[in-house]
């Protein structure tokens, strides 16, 4: 399976179901009145954090995602069937963006979390709902309101503890390899590991998550090599493992090395040098490292930073290693409170969707004024402007919403045209819309 880390998707909700136009109509009763039922609402469209999906790899294949319309309403007064939401799954640790924004709707840093990215459009109302003592016999109803479309960027950045960081072919796989039970390719080439891999280690009754994230050089933050790839998989672990080849069998400065990385880190994001580290001093099981960590090894614990040789491939070093990991981590990772911050599965509404277009008017042409807004726009939306009751309708409520209001304070007079969500009315028809409510 690839390992995909980015998508980009678009994500369209349900339609809300028409509202029906019917008469009761059965012998004995000549007059049965309206009898229409109210349409369905459209499905939600929710992105859901699940730890059994480990890559981005489905959202590149099937970009587009439809959640089921809203029936529409029946003879009497059956509603129609909501619309089923669709529930597209993503790994743990998920970022999910509005493309168009770039704004962030949610993090979906646990199992189970999940976010609304697009609403169901409601459904209309049948004409049964419009019967008045005065208007006995409505012939009209609701359309069903459009669901939301949304364009979406999502990024994987892995939920790690631990990071092992450093140049390619330093041992960062041959560690992993030892310490847990994945599995990564090995060999003795540049950029063996082209995408993170993560495994679980235990010590004693203590467990934690590792990451082998892809070799590091120079030039990383701008794309070199495959840092820009996944740099950003570094900034959720706590505390970073930096190997370096004690044993020099490229002929690099492990010091150089160290340096190079780090500064990498700086560029990406400036918190990441800030990072706590340990320096692992890789391949002491050959002849030379021991001479070349002599030289490094204080130079590196001047800069304030502990050192510890170990061979991956004997597993010399490794339990003093993880012992003092695990020591760490516990001060590092966040006190939980399991009873009170385990997920129970309710979703995130993003502000995004919480927002509303206030009522606002502006003057586009010569005697012509655009009013736009939420309300007023689903007005016209969901009601038949070619037909004369719900037309008038359409304009008592658009009173209502204090339309008239708006266009008296901007100096709007009879015989010019107000634009309402591409639909124009003349200004005294509006106005009786109102006197007549």
């Amino acid at each position: 399976m690839r390992f995909v880390d980015e998508a980009e998707i678009v994500v369209k909700a349900g339609n809300g179901g028409n509202g029906a136009i019917s008469f009761r109509r059965e012998k004995f009763v000549p007059r049965g009145g309206p009898d229409g039922g109210d349409g369905g609402r459209g499905g939600n469209v929710i992105i859901q954090a699940d730890e059994s999906v480990r890559t981005l790899v489905d959202l590149q294949l099937n970009r587009y995602y439809r959640a089921e319309d809203g029936e529409h309403g029946r003879g009497s007064k059956k509603k129609g069937k909501d619309g089923e939401d669709i529930i597209i799954k993503v790994p743990v640790g998920t970022l999910v963006y509005d493309a168009q924004s770039g704004e962030l709707l949610a993090d979906l840093n646990e199992d189970g979390m999940g976010v609304l990215v697009a609403r169901g459009g409601i459904g209309g109302r049948g004409n049964a709902a419009f019967a008045t003592p005065v208007r006995q016999a409505p012939r009209f109803a609701e359309f069903g309101d459009k669901g939301e479309v949304r364009r979406l960027r999502l990024e994987l950045k892995l939920l790690a503890d631990v990071g092992l960081i450093g140049y390619p072919n330093v041992g960062k796989s041959t560690l992993i390899s030892r310490i847990s039970a994945a599995k990564p390719k090995i060999a003795d080439y540049p950029f063996t590991t082209l995408v993170p891999n993560l495994g679980t280690v235990k010590v004693d009754n203590f467990s934690f998550v590792v990451a082998d994230i892809p070799g590091l050089i120079e030039g990383a933050h701008r794309g070199a090599g495959l840092g820009h790839s996944f740099l950003r998989h570094v900034e959720r672990c706590h505390l970073l493992l930096h190997l370096l080849d004690m044993a020099a069998v490229e002929g690099r400065d492990p010091i150089k090395d160290f340096e190079v990385v780090n500064e990498e880190l700086k560029l990406f994001n400036p918190e990441l040098s800030k990072r706590p580290q340990i320096v692992v001093a890789n391949k002491m099981d050959l002849p030379q490292a021991k001479a070349l960590l002599s030289v490094c090894k204080p130079k590196l614990e001047a800069m304030g930073y502990e050192v510890f040789p170990i061979s991956a491939l004997t597993g010399e070093g490794i339990p003093q290693l993880l012992n003092r990991v695990v020591g760490l981590l516990k001060q590092l990772l966040p006190k939980r409170d399991t009873q009170t911050e385990r997920w129970h599965g309710k979703l995130i509404i993003p502000d995004v969707l919480k927002r509303r277009k206030p009522t606002s008017i502006r003057k586009v042409d010569e005697g012509i004024y655009e009013l736009s807004g939420d309300s007023v726009e689903r007005v016209v939306r969901m009601l038949d402007m070619g037909n004369n009751e719900a037309r008038m309708e359409a304009l008592r409520r658009l009173e209502r919403l204090g339309v008239c209001r708006l266009l008296r304070s901007v100096g709007a007079s009879v015989g010019e045209r107000v634009r309402v969500n591409g639909m124009e009315f003349e200004i005294d028809e509006l106005w009786l819309g109102g006197v007549s409510s």
